[in-house]
């Protein structure tokens, strides 16, 4: 962002302050915002001095601030909360007593195609399950996780077009990084109904994922368990994982 900020909104200037914060730097001095956002220290501070006052913002040690409690509060208040993952997690924690195995929500966020990502709005797991780079809140690449391939199994071709203008990046060395690589792993998903990754986001881990029927009010969503390689069995996961997404989309109908 450049430093002239005039003419630009308040709450312009607030998401720029906001959009500065991430996983890996959850915590951000005044001089971090600053040079992040390009405004003028004169309006940075009397910017910050009012989300903090609103509980947008909150005080951290070592003069740095972090995301405040009144945001996270307003974020709870959101569909994606209230009403998808209070009611699937029932459903997610039965499919966790099944396998012992971690268990992702997830829905599409995608502004457009090109930019579209899994957003984790879900998650159970358990000592014995495997580490995983997921958290709620955060995102991963469509390609490369199970939850993703999942989403990208239930877009139209126009969309998916839109979506492989933009070359995907390898995360690992089984990434499937071209089109038809990846239209042919989707069309495998379709026919069997769940979707799987084999170490493409992380060595050593295997993912199996499902899409939920749509359900008015919510953008598409999938769930999905990620499992060590060694103990994987994709005949009896992918059932389980399927019959899961069946069961939340039949609650989230009801409710």
């Amino acid at each position: 962002m450049g430093g002239d900020d005039a003419g630009e909104g308040m709450l312009a200037r607030a998401m720029r302050v906001l959009h500065c914060f991430s996983d890996d730097r959850p915590a951000l001095t005044a001089a971090e915002l600053g040079r992040r956002t390009g405004l003028a220290t004169s309006t940075l501070h009397r910017l910050l001095a009012q989300l903090t006052d609103f509980g947008l913002l909150a005080r951290g040690p070592g003069r740095t601030y972090t995301i405040g409690s009144r945001l996270w509060e307003l974020g709870e208040l959101s569909p994606l909360s209230l009403r998808l993952r209070e009611t699937a997690l029932p459903h997610m924690s039965r499919l966790y007593e099944a396998t012992g195995e971690n268990v992702h929500l997830a829905v599409l966020d995608a502004p457009t195609p090109e930019t579209a990502t899994a957003l984790f709005v879900g998650r159970v797991t358990g000592q014995d399950s495997i580490p995983t780079l997921s958290r709620m809140g955060g995102r991963q690449p469509l390609h490369t996780t199970g939850v993703g391939k999942a989403l990208l199994s239930t877009r139209q071709d126009d969309w998916l077009d839109r979506y492989f203008a933009v070359p995907l990046e390898r995360e690992t060395t089984h990434s499937i990084t071209s089109e038809s690589g990846l239209r042919a792993d989707l069309a495998r998903a379709r026919s069997r109904g769940y979707a799987t990754t084999r170490e493409e986001m992380t060595l050593g881990n295997i993912s199996v994922a499902a899409p939920l029927a749509h359900v008015d009010g919510l953008p598409p969503v999938a769930i999905g368990i990620v499992v060590h390689l060694e103990r994987a069995d994709e005949r009896r996961l992918g059932p389980l994982v399927v019959q899961s997404a069946k069961d939340i989309a039949a609650a989230l109908r009801a409710a």
